[in-house]
C-alpha cells in the first residue's frame, strides 16, 4: 500500500482584546505553519500583552486522500487556495483569563470544509503558502479526473405529463364542434 502524502502543521490561532463589556475577547486564526520539532507537542503562548495573546498548537497532520480529490481540486482552482482549520472554544472555567480557542482539525479540501461548516462548526482559511500548493496541484493532477459530463435530453423528447404527473398527449387532430345555431 502507498502511503499518503502529508504534511505536519502548527496552527497560531490569536486573541485580541475588543472594546465590548459581554465579550472581551476574540480569537480568530492567525497562520498556519510547517511543523518543526523544536515546537514542541503542547500548546504554548507566543505572546501576551494587554491588547493580545498568540498561542501555538503543534502536531496537525494533513493527509491528501484520493477519494477527496475532487476537493483538493476545489481548492487549488479558487482565486486564493487556503488552510481550513476547524477550531473550538475550551469550556468557561469562570475564570477572568480568556478560554483557549483549540484548533481541532485542519485540511486542504473545500469538501471537508463544507462538511465541517454543514455542521455548524467554526472554520476559518488563511493562504497556503506555494511550496505546500506546488504539492498539492500535482496531487490533483495525478488523482483527479472529472466527471464526464452528461448531455441532457432536449425537452421535446421528454415524454408528456399532465400537471398531476400522469402521462398526456398531444393531437394534431382539429376537432369540429358539432353544434349549431338552430
Amino acid at each position: 500500500m502507498t502511503e499518503r502524502p502529508y504534511t505536519d502543521v502548527a496552527v497560531i490561532m490569536r486573541c485580541e482584546r475588543i472594546d465590548n463589556r459581554w465579550q472581551p475577547w476574540r480569537w480568530s486564526l492567525s497562520e498556519v505553519v510547517m511543523h518543526d520539532p523544536a515546537f514542541g507537542t503542547e500548546p504554548r503562548q507566543l505572546l501576551s500583552d494587554e491588547r493580545e495573546q498568540r498561542w501555538m498548537f503543534p502536531g496537525f497532520r494533513v493527509e491528501l486522500f484520493r477519494d477527496d480529490a475532487e476537493g483538493y481540486h476545489l481548492n487549488v482552482e479558487s482565486p486564493a487556495p487556503c488552510w481550513f482549520v476547524l477550531w473550538r472554544m475550551d469550556e468557561d472555567d469562570g475564570g477572568d483569563a480568556p478560554r483557549l480557542a483549540r484548533p481541532v482539525e485542519v485540511s486542504l479540501s473545500y469538501h471537508e470544509a463544507g462538511r465541517w461548516l454543514d455542521a455548524q462548526e467554526t472554520v476559518e482559511q488563511v493562504p497556503v503558502p506555494p511550496e505546500v500548493l506546488e504539492v498539492l496541484q500535482a496531487f490533483v493532477a495525478e488523482n483527479y479526473q472529472p466527471e464526464p459530463k452528461r448531455r441532457k435530453r432536449p425537452d421535446s423528447f421528454q415524454p408528456l405529463q399532465d400537471r398531476f404527473g400522469n402521462p398526456a398527449s398531444v393531437s394534431t387532430e382539429k376537432h369540429r364542434g358539432g353544434g349549431g345555431r338552430g
